[in-house]
């Protein structure tokens, strides 16, 4: 028997064999395609998925601002913030989140998905959100990832 030949490979950054790809967040739920977009730069998707290493790929997010919510989310949920200082706390509902920045909506829900630690704040780099059909990638030449919810 070759013991050679049942040697788990284990993937780090250098042999991720990462990607490019692009979701169109326009029309999609707020939570299920941010889920999406977190297993994606995770690389949970893969299957030479290794927990502790940095395998997954490069997504790019476009049209942030065409995200929806269901139900009364729009004015009900709360994205607190607090600086450290007494009375620091300062709240903000989705749709004025949403009015100011559009982009921060998916960013933080997908933030949110992953690790809090070293690898999750990596990981997170992975992600570009662009408001608009347009994004700054073009030479990676990413591929378009159909999502289906």
């Amino acid at each position: 028997m070759d013991t050679l030949s049942y040697k788990t490979i284990s993937v780090n950054k250098e042999n991720a064999n990462k990607q490019w790809l692009v979701i169109d967040a326009e029309g999609h739920r707020l939570g299920r395609v941010c889920s999406e977009i977190a297993k994606l730069l995770r690389g949970k998707h893969k299957v030479n998925f290794t927990p502790h290493a940095d395998c997954g790929d490069y997504v790019i997010v476009i049209n942030a601002e065409k995200v929806a919510l269901s139900g009364n989310k729009w004015d009900d949920k709360q994205y607190i913030r607090y600086s450290g200082y007494p009375g620091g706390q300062r709240s903000r509902t989705a749709r004025e989140v949403m009015d100011r920045t559009p982009k921060r909506l998916v960013e933080h829900a997908v933030r949110g998905m992953l690790p809090k630690n070293s690898l999750g704040r990596a990981i997170y780099r992975n992600l570009h959100v662009n408001i608009g059909p347009d994004h700054d990638h073009a030479a990676q030449k990413p591929k378009v990832h159909n999502v289906t919810l």
